[in-house]
Protein backbone atom coordinates (compact mmCIF):
# COMPACT_ATOMS: atom_id res chain seq x y z
CA UNK A 1 0.00 0.00 0.00
CA UNK A 2 0.87 3.43 -0.93
CA UNK A 3 0.48 6.89 1.13
CA UNK A 4 1.37 9.76 0.02
CA UNK A 5 0.69 12.94 1.97
CA UNK A 6 0.16 16.41 0.92
CA UNK A 7 1.04 19.76 2.50
CA UNK A 8 1.85 23.18 1.80
CA UNK A 9 0.54 26.99 2.88
CA UNK A 10 -3.08 27.58 2.75
CA UNK A 11 -4.18 28.54 -0.53
CA UNK A 12 -1.51 26.91 -2.67
CA UNK A 13 -3.68 24.46 -4.43
CA UNK A 14 -3.03 21.22 -2.12
CA UNK A 15 -6.67 20.04 -2.43
CA UNK A 16 -6.25 20.24 -6.47
CA UNK A 17 -3.15 18.44 -6.20
CA UNK A 18 -4.19 15.91 -3.57
CA UNK A 19 -7.56 15.17 -5.83
CA UNK A 20 -5.49 14.58 -8.67
CA UNK A 21 -3.04 12.45 -7.77
CA UNK A 22 -6.14 10.18 -6.30
CA UNK A 23 -7.50 10.34 -9.89
CA UNK A 24 -4.29 9.44 -11.50
CA UNK A 25 -4.11 6.26 -9.47
CA UNK A 26 -7.57 5.16 -9.67
CA UNK A 27 -7.13 5.53 -13.48
CA UNK A 28 -4.47 2.96 -13.39
CA UNK A 29 -7.00 0.33 -11.51
CA UNK A 30 -5.56 0.93 -8.09
CA UNK A 31 -8.26 0.83 -5.14
CA UNK A 32 -7.53 4.67 -4.22
CA UNK A 33 -8.79 6.46 -1.11
CA UNK A 34 -7.98 10.53 -1.14
CA UNK A 35 -8.78 11.46 2.71
CA UNK A 36 -9.13 15.11 3.63
CA UNK A 37 -8.11 16.13 7.67
CA UNK A 38 -8.16 19.63 6.58
CA UNK A 39 -11.02 21.33 8.68
CA UNK A 40 -11.92 23.47 5.56
CA UNK A 41 -12.56 20.27 3.60
CA UNK A 42 -13.03 20.80 -0.17
CA UNK A 43 -12.61 18.00 -1.89
CA UNK A 44 -16.49 17.34 -2.27
CA UNK A 45 -16.03 20.74 -4.20
CA UNK A 46 -13.17 19.57 -6.50
CA UNK A 47 -14.59 16.50 -7.74
CA UNK A 48 -17.44 18.49 -8.49
CA UNK A 49 -19.85 16.01 -6.31
CA UNK A 50 -23.46 17.33 -5.62
CA UNK A 51 -23.72 14.95 -2.30
CA UNK A 52 -22.00 15.94 0.56
CA UNK A 53 -19.00 13.62 2.26
CA UNK A 54 -18.98 11.94 5.01
CA UNK A 55 -17.08 9.77 7.66
CA UNK A 56 -17.27 7.01 5.31
CA UNK A 57 -15.76 6.76 1.81
CA UNK A 58 -17.65 7.65 -1.01
CA UNK A 59 -17.44 6.59 -4.37
CA UNK A 60 -16.64 9.13 -7.17
CA UNK A 61 -15.91 7.05 -10.40
CA UNK A 62 -13.98 3.21 -10.52
CA UNK A 63 -11.24 2.95 -7.91
CA UNK A 64 -12.12 5.98 -6.65
CA UNK A 65 -12.92 6.92 -3.12
CA UNK A 66 -13.49 10.00 -1.22
CA UNK A 67 -13.85 10.58 2.68
CA UNK A 68 -13.78 13.49 4.98
CA UNK A 69 -12.67 12.82 8.62
CA UNK A 70 -15.08 13.21 11.05
CA UNK A 71 -13.66 14.21 13.97
CA UNK A 72 -16.16 14.27 16.59
CA UNK A 73 -17.12 10.50 15.63
CA UNK A 74 -13.82 9.26 16.40
CA UNK A 75 -13.43 11.35 19.65
CA UNK A 76 -16.24 9.83 20.54
CA UNK A 77 -14.76 6.15 19.59
CA UNK A 78 -11.77 6.27 20.73
CA UNK A 79 -11.97 9.02 24.12
CA UNK A 80 -15.51 8.54 25.22
CA UNK A 81 -14.45 6.57 28.49
CA UNK A 82 -11.62 9.15 29.67
CA UNK A 83 -14.48 12.25 29.00
CA UNK A 84 -16.93 9.86 31.13
CA UNK A 85 -14.58 10.11 34.10
CA UNK A 86 -13.20 13.97 33.63
CA UNK A 87 -16.88 14.79 33.37
CA UNK A 88 -17.76 12.99 36.74
CA UNK A 89 -14.77 14.68 38.36
CA UNK A 90 -16.04 18.07 37.45
CA UNK A 91 -18.90 17.64 37.89
CA UNK A 92 -18.08 16.41 41.85
CA UNK A 93 -16.59 20.14 42.23
CA UNK A 94 -19.88 21.81 40.79
CA UNK A 95 -18.32 22.81 36.87
CA UNK A 96 -21.22 23.36 34.46
CA UNK A 97 -21.89 20.39 32.35
CA UNK A 98 -21.56 22.61 29.23
CA UNK A 99 -17.94 24.15 30.45
CA UNK A 100 -16.59 20.60 31.83
CA UNK A 101 -17.68 19.04 28.07
CA UNK A 102 -15.50 21.87 26.46
CA UNK A 103 -12.94 21.24 28.87
CA UNK A 104 -12.59 17.45 28.53
CA UNK A 105 -11.53 17.84 25.03
CA UNK A 106 -7.88 17.52 24.62
CA UNK A 107 -6.06 19.99 22.63
CA UNK A 108 -5.35 19.12 19.39
CA UNK A 109 -8.23 16.83 19.49
CA UNK A 110 -9.02 16.95 15.20
CA UNK A 111 -5.48 16.23 14.32
CA UNK A 112 -5.38 13.08 16.88
CA UNK A 113 -8.35 11.69 15.71
CA UNK A 114 -7.87 12.17 12.35
CA UNK A 115 -4.46 10.32 12.69
CA UNK A 116 -6.53 7.52 14.03
CA UNK A 117 -8.85 7.40 11.21
CA UNK A 118 -5.98 7.00 8.57
CA UNK A 119 -5.16 4.06 10.37
CA UNK A 120 -7.89 2.49 10.57
CA UNK A 121 -8.28 3.23 6.97
CA UNK A 122 -4.79 2.14 6.01
CA UNK A 123 -5.21 -1.44 8.24
CA UNK A 124 -8.11 -2.64 6.45
CA UNK A 125 -6.40 -4.03 3.30
CA UNK A 126 -9.26 -2.15 1.33
CA UNK A 127 -6.47 0.53 -0.65
CA UNK A 128 -3.91 -0.06 -2.59
CA UNK A 129 -2.88 4.08 -2.63
CA UNK A 130 -4.40 6.28 0.17
CA UNK A 131 -3.59 10.42 -0.50
CA UNK A 132 -3.96 12.49 2.48
CA UNK A 133 -5.16 16.38 1.71
CA UNK A 134 -3.54 17.59 5.09
CA UNK A 135 -4.52 20.67 6.56
CA UNK A 136 -2.20 23.87 5.88
CA UNK A 137 1.39 23.48 6.97
CA UNK A 138 1.47 24.39 10.31
CA UNK A 139 -0.99 21.96 11.18
CA UNK A 140 0.33 18.99 9.24
CA UNK A 141 3.73 19.55 11.36
CA UNK A 142 1.72 19.25 14.82
CA UNK A 143 -0.65 16.41 13.46
CA UNK A 144 2.62 14.25 12.15
CA UNK A 145 4.79 15.21 16.16
CA UNK A 146 1.90 13.92 17.99
CA UNK A 147 2.64 10.57 18.12
CA UNK A 148 5.70 10.57 19.41
CA UNK A 149 4.81 13.47 21.62
CA UNK A 150 1.74 11.43 23.48
CA UNK A 151 3.70 8.59 23.10
CA UNK A 152 6.53 9.77 24.89
CA UNK A 153 3.67 10.91 28.18
CA UNK A 154 1.81 7.84 27.98
CA UNK A 155 4.57 5.62 28.22
CA UNK A 156 6.36 7.43 31.05
CA UNK A 157 3.77 8.92 33.24
CA UNK A 158 0.72 6.69 32.80
CA UNK A 159 2.69 3.26 34.15
CA UNK A 160 2.97 5.39 37.21
CA UNK A 161 0.31 7.38 38.07
CA UNK A 162 -1.88 3.98 37.17
CA UNK A 163 -0.02 2.56 40.88
CA UNK A 164 -0.58 5.83 42.52
CA UNK A 165 -4.31 5.53 41.95
CA UNK A 166 -4.63 1.83 42.56
CA UNK A 167 -2.94 2.27 46.32
CA UNK A 168 -4.07 5.63 47.31
CA UNK A 169 -7.74 4.97 46.02
CA UNK A 170 -9.67 4.56 48.39
CA UNK A 171 -7.83 6.97 50.87
CA UNK A 172 -7.74 9.73 48.09
CA UNK A 173 -12.02 9.03 47.33
CA UNK A 174 -12.66 9.29 51.12
CA UNK A 175 -10.26 12.69 51.53
CA UNK A 176 -11.19 14.55 48.88
CA UNK A 177 -14.03 12.97 47.43
CA UNK A 178 -13.55 12.98 43.81
CA UNK A 179 -14.15 9.89 42.02
CA UNK A 180 -10.46 8.31 40.96
CA UNK A 181 -9.90 6.73 37.54
CA UNK A 182 -10.38 3.15 37.06
CA UNK A 183 -8.68 0.42 35.26
CA UNK A 184 -11.50 1.30 32.15
CA UNK A 185 -9.98 4.73 32.01
CA UNK A 186 -6.41 3.58 31.82
CA UNK A 187 -6.87 0.49 29.55
CA UNK A 188 -8.92 3.38 27.20
CA UNK A 189 -5.54 5.66 27.10
CA UNK A 190 -3.31 2.75 26.35
CA UNK A 191 -5.41 1.73 23.36
CA UNK A 192 -5.03 5.35 22.58
CA UNK A 193 -1.05 5.20 22.85
CA UNK A 194 -0.67 1.89 21.04
CA UNK A 195 -2.80 3.12 17.86
CA UNK A 196 -0.90 6.08 17.65
CA UNK A 197 2.87 4.19 17.69
CA UNK A 198 1.23 2.33 14.67
CA UNK A 199 0.17 5.50 12.76
CA UNK A 200 3.52 6.78 13.84
CA UNK A 201 5.55 3.43 12.34
CA UNK A 202 3.01 3.40 9.35
CA UNK A 203 3.81 6.72 8.45
CA UNK A 204 8.01 6.87 8.76
CA UNK A 205 7.68 3.97 6.80
CA UNK A 206 9.17 3.19 3.93
CA UNK A 207 5.98 3.31 1.68
CA UNK A 208 4.90 6.46 2.92
CA UNK A 209 6.05 10.00 1.91
CA UNK A 210 5.20 13.45 2.10
CA UNK A 211 5.04 15.78 -0.98
CA UNK A 212 4.97 20.01 -0.44
CA UNK A 213 3.04 21.73 -2.54
CA UNK A 214 3.92 25.51 -3.05
CA UNK A 215 2.95 28.44 -5.24
CA UNK A 216 6.37 30.30 -6.46
CA UNK A 217 6.25 33.22 -4.07
CA UNK A 218 9.07 34.17 -1.34
CA UNK A 219 7.30 33.78 1.70
CA UNK A 220 5.66 30.60 0.48
CA UNK A 221 9.17 28.97 -0.40
CA UNK A 222 10.55 30.14 2.42
CA UNK A 223 7.58 27.80 4.52
CA UNK A 224 7.96 25.15 2.40
CA UNK A 225 12.02 25.31 2.89
CA UNK A 226 10.87 25.56 6.94
CA UNK A 227 8.81 22.35 6.50
CA UNK A 228 11.00 20.00 4.47
CA UNK A 229 13.61 20.74 7.75
CA UNK A 230 10.61 19.89 10.77
CA UNK A 231 9.27 17.20 8.43
CA UNK A 232 12.82 15.01 8.57
CA UNK A 233 13.61 16.28 12.03
CA UNK A 234 10.25 13.97 13.14
CA UNK A 235 11.66 11.24 10.72
CA UNK A 236 9.14 11.47 7.94
CA UNK A 237 10.31 11.47 4.44
CA UNK A 238 9.51 14.26 1.40
CA UNK A 239 9.70 12.59 -1.60
CA UNK A 240 8.72 15.73 -3.66
CA UNK A 241 7.51 19.54 -4.22
CA UNK A 242 4.92 20.41 -6.43
CA UNK A 243 4.61 23.89 -7.83
CA UNK A 244 1.63 24.95 -8.28
CA UNK A 245 -0.65 28.01 -10.23
CA UNK A 246 2.55 28.60 -12.37
CA UNK A 247 1.93 31.39 -15.01
CA UNK A 248 2.27 29.69 -18.55
CA UNK A 249 5.24 31.86 -21.06
CA UNK A 250 3.77 33.44 -24.24
CA UNK A 251 1.73 35.50 -25.95
CA UNK A 252 1.48 37.50 -23.08
CA UNK A 253 0.81 41.27 -21.72
CA UNK A 254 3.18 42.96 -19.79
CA UNK A 255 1.57 42.62 -16.58
CA UNK A 256 1.44 38.66 -17.04
CA UNK A 257 5.12 38.99 -19.02
CA UNK A 258 6.32 40.41 -15.49
CA UNK A 259 4.46 37.65 -13.08
CA UNK A 260 6.66 35.12 -15.37
CA UNK A 261 9.58 36.27 -15.02
CA UNK A 262 9.08 37.05 -11.11
CA UNK A 263 8.16 33.47 -11.12
CA UNK A 264 10.79 32.17 -12.85
CA UNK A 265 13.26 33.51 -10.76
CA UNK A 266 11.48 32.07 -7.61
CA UNK A 267 11.38 28.50 -9.72
CA UNK A 268 15.38 28.82 -10.21
CA UNK A 269 15.53 29.29 -6.29
CA UNK A 270 12.90 26.03 -5.84
CA UNK A 271 15.14 23.61 -7.57
CA UNK A 272 18.30 25.01 -5.59
CA UNK A 273 16.79 24.95 -2.12
CA UNK A 274 15.02 21.10 -2.74
CA UNK A 275 18.00 19.58 -4.42
CA UNK A 276 17.79 15.71 -4.79
CA UNK A 277 14.24 16.29 -5.07
CA UNK A 278 12.13 15.96 -7.98
CA UNK A 279 10.11 19.46 -8.79
CA UNK A 280 6.91 19.27 -10.46
CA UNK A 281 5.23 22.11 -12.66
CA UNK A 282 1.72 22.60 -12.74
CA UNK A 283 0.68 25.51 -14.60
CA UNK A 284 -2.90 27.42 -15.05
CA UNK A 285 -5.19 26.24 -17.33
CA UNK A 286 -7.59 28.21 -18.75
CA UNK A 287 -10.76 26.90 -16.66
CA UNK A 288 -10.75 25.58 -13.45
CA UNK A 289 -9.60 22.43 -12.91
CA UNK A 290 -13.53 20.67 -11.15
CA UNK A 291 -13.95 16.48 -11.52
CA UNK A 292 -12.37 13.55 -12.02
CA UNK A 293 -11.11 13.71 -15.99
CA UNK A 294 -9.78 17.56 -15.23
CA UNK A 295 -8.17 16.67 -11.63
CA UNK A 296 -6.45 13.46 -13.17
CA UNK A 297 -4.76 15.83 -16.56
CA UNK A 298 -3.59 18.77 -13.85
CA UNK A 299 -1.35 16.09 -12.24
CA UNK A 300 -0.32 14.00 -15.48
CA UNK A 301 0.79 16.91 -16.98
CA UNK A 302 2.79 17.94 -13.78
CA UNK A 303 4.37 14.46 -13.06
CA UNK A 304 4.94 14.38 -16.76
CA UNK A 305 8.14 16.99 -15.44
CA UNK A 306 10.05 14.24 -13.43
CA UNK A 307 10.58 12.42 -16.45
CA UNK A 308 11.11 8.74 -15.87
CA UNK A 309 10.07 8.55 -11.73
CA UNK A 310 6.84 7.24 -11.49
CA UNK A 311 5.16 9.51 -8.57
CA UNK A 312 3.19 6.25 -7.31
CA UNK A 313 6.31 4.54 -6.84
CA UNK A 314 7.61 3.66 -3.46
CA UNK A 315 10.02 6.50 -2.95
CA UNK A 316 13.84 5.53 -2.99
CA UNK A 317 14.30 8.58 -0.82
CA UNK A 318 16.53 7.41 2.33
CA UNK A 319 14.84 7.61 5.88
CA UNK A 320 15.91 10.39 7.68
CA UNK A 321 16.91 8.65 10.90
CA UNK A 322 19.80 5.70 10.13
CA UNK A 323 22.81 4.53 12.06
CA UNK A 324 26.36 3.70 11.42
CA UNK A 325 28.74 1.23 12.88
CA UNK A 326 32.34 1.23 12.89
CA UNK A 327 34.73 -0.35 14.86
CA UNK A 328 33.78 0.75 18.69
CA UNK A 329 31.59 4.03 17.93
CA UNK A 330 28.03 4.73 16.47
CA UNK A 331 27.14 7.65 14.63
CA UNK A 332 23.23 8.61 14.66
CA UNK A 333 22.59 10.38 11.10
CA UNK A 334 19.30 12.72 11.15
CA UNK A 335 18.71 14.33 7.85
CA UNK A 336 18.19 17.51 8.19
CA UNK A 337 17.81 19.00 4.52
CA UNK A 338 17.45 22.85 4.25
CA UNK A 339 18.42 23.88 7.60
CA UNK A 340 21.25 26.76 6.83
CA UNK A 341 18.77 28.19 4.41
CA UNK A 342 16.55 29.64 7.77
CA UNK A 343 17.91 28.34 10.97
CA UNK A 344 21.87 29.26 12.17
CA UNK A 345 23.93 27.14 13.59
CA UNK A 346 23.58 28.12 17.17
CA UNK A 347 19.86 27.76 16.80
CA UNK A 348 20.39 23.89 16.21
CA UNK A 349 21.13 22.07 20.17
CA UNK A 350 21.50 19.05 21.46
CA UNK A 351 20.89 17.24 24.94
CA UNK A 352 20.85 14.12 26.24
CA UNK A 353 19.09 12.64 29.76
CA UNK A 354 19.15 8.88 30.21
CA UNK A 355 17.80 7.40 26.72
CA UNK A 356 16.69 10.13 25.45
CA UNK A 357 18.08 12.70 22.97
CA UNK A 358 16.24 16.04 22.66
CA UNK A 359 16.78 17.59 19.16
CA UNK A 360 15.90 21.41 19.11
CA UNK A 361 15.46 23.12 15.26
CA UNK A 362 14.70 26.91 15.60
CA UNK A 363 11.31 26.45 17.20
CA UNK A 364 10.88 23.06 16.67
CA UNK A 365 12.08 19.90 19.50
CA UNK A 366 11.87 16.34 19.07
CA UNK A 367 12.25 13.82 22.25
CA UNK A 368 13.78 11.02 20.64
CA UNK A 369 13.83 7.79 22.58
CA UNK A 370 17.25 6.05 21.96
CA UNK A 371 17.30 2.22 21.38
CA UNK A 372 18.47 -0.04 23.80
CA UNK A 373 22.02 -0.83 21.86
CA UNK A 374 22.65 3.35 22.27
CA UNK A 375 21.24 4.05 25.60
CA UNK A 376 24.27 1.95 27.07
CA UNK A 377 26.70 4.35 24.92
CA UNK A 378 27.27 8.32 25.92
CA UNK A 379 27.56 10.97 23.19
CA UNK A 380 30.77 11.51 22.47
CA UNK A 381 30.27 14.26 19.42
CA UNK A 382 27.97 15.97 17.45
CA UNK A 383 27.95 18.15 14.48
CA UNK A 384 25.58 19.75 11.55
CA UNK A 385 27.66 18.29 8.29
CA UNK A 386 25.89 17.61 4.64
CA UNK A 387 22.82 18.63 5.57
CA UNK A 388 22.15 16.82 8.48
CA UNK A 389 22.87 16.88 12.29
CA UNK A 390 25.61 13.32 13.28
CA UNK A 391 26.08 12.57 16.70
CA UNK A 392 28.32 9.79 17.72
CA UNK A 393 28.13 7.46 20.24
CA UNK A 394 30.72 5.60 22.00
CA UNK A 395 31.00 2.43 23.87
CA UNK A 396 31.99 3.14 27.36
CA UNK A 397 29.43 3.21 30.08
CA UNK A 398 26.79 5.10 29.52
CA UNK A 399 26.35 8.87 31.42
CA UNK A 400 22.81 8.86 33.14
CA UNK A 401 23.06 12.41 33.62
CA UNK A 402 21.94 15.43 31.32
CA UNK A 403 24.71 16.32 28.98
Amino acid sequence: MRILLFTGKGGVGKSTVSAGTAAMSAARGLRTLVLSTDAAHSLGDAFGLDKALGSEPVQVTEHLYVQHVDAQRRFEESWAEVQGYLLSVLDTIGVDRIAAEELTIIPGAEEVFALLELRRMAVSGEWDTIVVDCAPTAETLRLLALPEALGWYLERILPVQRKMVKALKPVLTKAAGVPMPGDSVFDALVRLHDELAEVRALLSGPEASVRIVLTPERVVLAEARRSWTTLSLYGYRVDGVVANRIFPAGGSDDWRAGWVKAQDDVLGDVGASFEGLPVWRSFYRPTEPVGVDDLREVAEAAYAWSGSIDPLAVPETAAPFRTETTGEATVVHLALPGLAQWVERDQVQLGRNGDELAITVGAYRRLLTLPAALARMRVSGARVEGGELRVTFSRQTTNTESE
